[in-house]
This record gives C-alpha cells, structure tokens and sequence, in this order.
C-alpha cells in the first residue's frame, strides 16, 4: 500500500456557520473527501487524491494539543486558536471552531469574517499512508474508482483563513499544494512530448548506425 508524502498540502474550503459574539468563535469544516487533483511529476500521470474520513485515517494530536488558526497560512499572523477538532465519519468530515484573539490584527480578521467579506478555509496537512488505486480499478473499501491515491493516515497541521479559496467544498474550508495549475499542466505535458520525440530520434539514430555497421562488416567480409 503505500507512499509517504513528506510535503505540506493544502487544501480549501469555506466557512460553515456564523460568528459566535460571546465566544468569539466561528464553527469551521476543514476537511472533506472530495478529490483534489495531483500530478505525478515521476511518472507523468494526473491524479484525484482524496482524504480518507473513515476511523483511524486522520491523526488530530497537533491540532488537539497545538492548533493554531492563521491568516493565508501565514505562521506570523496567527490569529486565534483552533479549538473542539473532530472527524465525522458519518459526513466524511473534520470540523473544528476558531476561536480568534483579541488582538489588532485578529480583530480586523475577525470582524471581516462576522461580515462576510473572508469566508475561505485552507488546511496545511501531511500524508503519512496512501493507498494508491490503479486506473479502472476500485479503492480496498470499494468506495472509490481510479486513478487515486487516498491518504488512509494524514495530519492536519494547522488551520488557515484564506482570502482566496481553491477548492470550494468545505465550510469557513482547504489551500496550498495547489492544486495542478493548467498552464504548468500543458508546459509539463508539452515537455514530455518533446522527450519523447527526441528519444524516438535518438532510437532511430542508434538503430541507422548499427544498419551502417552491419553494411560495413559486409563489405569487410566480401574483400577478405
């Protein structure tokens, strides 16, 4: 089964309910199973990745013990604490509330929240155990189809109000490992069809010589 992803992901969402006053709290889902798609630069090929949201997938311990909510995934603009993180395995979700702080900067965040004006998620995870689905095939659990790769164990690391959002499936929701941006996408792919190319030359080349020195060896033969 699987790989292990050392890199931070990001993945966005939006904001599920309103501001809580006397708490200062806003309830927030940080996590869905909705696929993201993922390029493979090894081996050339797009993906969907999708989080697993079945008991034992997600390990919350950091946020538990030290979530921190942040602005644009920005580690000095810290702007409030991330309190109560549960998975619901029933909606295939993490939630959790934030809980901002009182100071200037997390006041004005704040404040652009109550309004309405920031309403985007973004989580910062790694992935430590994917199971990785062939192209027509179907996931162990039989809940998804291929070409995928689903992290059975990942950590979400920290929380982050975002001003502009990539993936639109989860509540006040997920950003960074940015999701295949397609000019990249249409460079990388253009990219490996002048590899290709050049090494189909490159095998023609080779393929000539060796037609050339079998003639020679021929005509070696013929004035021995």
């Amino acid at each position: 089964m699987p790989s292990k992803q050392n890199t931070l992901l990001f993945r966005d969402l939006r904001m599920d309910g309103a501001a809580d006053d006397k708490s200062r709290t806003v309830a927030i889902s940080f996590s869905s199973e909705s696929p993201v798609k993922r390029f493979d630069w090894y081996k050339g090929v797009e993906y969907d990745e999708i989080l697993g949201h079945d008991a034992g997938n997600v390990d919350l311990t950091r946020l538990q013990e030290l979530g921190v909510a942040l602005f644009n995934h920005d580690r000095d603009k810290v702007i409030g604490a991330i309190i109560d993180p549960e998975l619901d395995t029933n909606e295939h979700r993490c939630k959790a509330k934030i809980r901002f702080d009182t100071d200037e900067f997390a006041e004005t965040i704040y404040q652009k929240v109550k309004a309405g004006t920031l309403r985007g998620i973004s989580v910062g995870y790694t992935i430590d155990n994917m199971e990785i689905v062939a192209d027509g095939k179907k996931s162990a659990d039989g809940r998804f189809e291929g070409p995928c790769r689903i992290a059975r164990l990942w950590t979400p690391l920290e929380a982050s109000i975002v001003s502009i959002p990539a993936d639109m499936n989860v509540g006040v929701g997920r950003s960074y490992g940015q999701d295949i941006d397609a000019e990249e996408l249409q460079s990388f792919r253009e990219y490996q069809k002048m590899r290709k190319q050049q090494e189909q030359q490159e095998h023609q080349k080779q393929l000539a010589d060796l037609e050339n020195l079998k003639r020679e060896l021929e005509i070696l033969e013929m004035e021995c």
